[in-house]
């Protein structure tokens, strides 16, 4: 029989613990689910009387408010959620590694490997404990090693694989309504008893045939392998993209015709200065860390040029602003508009705005920057770090933060739009012609706004993936 999960601990109150365990908790209201991070900003920003959370997802304060202070609770209180849950799921960071073996390609799993000696000295019954994190291939056995080698007596632990697929802007969606969840357990009778555990959980909600359970190894492997040719479909398009420039080709119609191909189909086939986020880039080169470690130099190189034909996309879209620019930016002014790596989330990670900042400062160009959800503090933390070691003061002296799309395009020669943010297709682009420096320009990364319309006021506008008709 599987054991019966009353009490869920979520190590993590992130982007996948958070929103992951607080909609378990609005379809399991016979489940207590507690969410336990060391952070006790984040927790008291997640347990706000104002449901000011700490991330921005659509959907994420509605089921919060339902779901709160009835059997989802947010605690710093670590060694009391994992004592008192049956199952437990670790939703801590795994960053690429920036020093040490694997540099810029292997995970660091220092987070986990801590959650996981913490489950370990602090359990006092057996527990069901659950990747959550996206990981490498074998993590589990690792943290099995761990669990075994330091747990109580009479303390058993199975280990499950239980990987998000979340699009951020789409995440609660995703979680209502899944496509598919993934279940990978070692395929011993403990180990069937401890996946269909939790796959009754995800049963009060998710169909059956949408609860696939498969081997463990598969469960790590198939979660790095769907984003890494997710990222691929991106990076194709993007290839094409600059042939479209080049030849007077549209990306927008050739990724129609493209995607009415059944065996291809119209998702992610959207040019763009390029991908970013937590996931894609990550779990490419960890492809890449794990083909080179298994002695396979041709798979390794085939993955990477997937992330390079990404860095070259936005170094292309950046060249193409100079370019335009007369050959030079230099005490210039540039707004951009958009700086979480896409729209309907505050995350910045990998975002493509930052490095085109990155580059803009570079050129000595004044750069001012609007987006509707991302934190002053966070843009400055990313700069900071991007264009280390320039120190912040002087950063600032080239970079401001506005706080609109208006205020942002003033007296600004160049307006690039880096994120898709619905809010910058519907600006008064009358009123910031009228504002800006002559000529004006505009520089749609993301497709988004009527090119026409906007050559019709008098602006100059460069859309990626459209060269001009031969």
């Amino acid at each position: 029989m599987s054991p019966k999960v009353t009490k869920i601990c979520c190590i993590g109150a992130g982007y996948v613990g958070g929103p992951t365990c607080a909609v378990i908790a609005l379809k399991c209201p016979h489940i207590t689910v507690t969410i336990v991070d060391l952070n006790q900003a984040r927790i008291d920003a997640w347990n706000s009387p104002n449901f000011d959370l700490p991330i921005y997802e659509p959907g994420l304060e509605g089921v919060v408010r339902q779901a709160r202070g009835r059997n989802l609770f947010f605690s710093t209180d670590v060694d009391k959620g994992i004592k008192e849950a049956d199952l437990i799921f670790v939703s801590v960071n795994t960053p690429t590694k920036k020093s040490g073996v694997g540099a810029g390609f292997a995970a660091d799993l220092n987070y986990v490997e801590l959650a996981t000696r913490r489950i370990a000295a602090v359990a006092e019954s057996s527990k069901i404990v659950v990747e959550k994190s996206t990981v490498p291939c074998r993590t589990a056995e690792s943290m099995r090693t761990i669990l075994e080698a330091n747990s109580k007596p009479g303390c058993h632990f199975d280990i499950l694989s239980n990987p998000e697929f979340l699009a951020e802007g789409t995440a609660i969606e995703d979680l209502l309504k899944p496509d598919r969840v993934l279940i990978g357990s070692l395929q011993t009778a403990e180990g069937k008893a401890a996946c269909a555990a939790l796959s009754e959980v995800y049963g009060n909600w998710v169909p059956k045939d949408r609860i696939l359970t498969v081997g463990l190894w598969s469960s790590e492997l198939s979660k790095l392998a769907a984003n890494a040719m997710l990222a691929q479909r991106i990076s194709s398009i993007n290839a094409l993209s600059a042939i479209c420039e080049a030849t007077g080709a549209n990306i927008d119609e050739v990724a129609n015709a493209v995607g009415k191909d059944s065996r291809v189909g119209p998702k992610f086939l959207r040019a763009s200065v390029g991908f970013g986020g937590s996931c894609f880039q990550k779990d490419i080169l960890n492809l890449v860390y794990l083909s080179e470690s298994l002695h396979l130099p041709e798979v390794a190189a085939y993955w990477r040029q997937v992330v390079d034909m990404n860095e070259y996309q936005k170094r292309r879209f950046a060249k193409r602003v100079v370019d335009t620019l007369f050959n030079t930016i230099t005490g210039k002014r540039i707004a951009v508009l958009g700086f979480a790596f896409k729209a309907d989330t505050g995350d910045t990670r990998e975002s493509a705005s930052i490095s085109l900042i990155r580059d803009f400062v570079a050129e000595k160009a004044y750069v001012t920057v609007y987006d509707p959800k991302v934190t002053e503090e966070q843009i400055w933390l990313d700069l900071a770090e991007a264009l280390s070691p320039t120190p912040l003061e002087s950063i600032q002296k080239q970079v401001t933060i506005v706080h609109s799309a208006l205020e942002a395009c003033k007296k600004s020669e160049a307006v690039v739009i880096a994120t898709e943010w619905k809010e910058f297709r519907d600006i008064a682009w009358q009123e910031v012609y009228d504002s800006m420096n002559k000529p004006a320009f505009v520089f749609d990364g993301r497709l988004l706004v009527d090119a026409d319309a906007l050559r019709k006021i008098g602006f100059s506008v460069t859309t990626i993936g459209r060269g001009e008709r031969l």
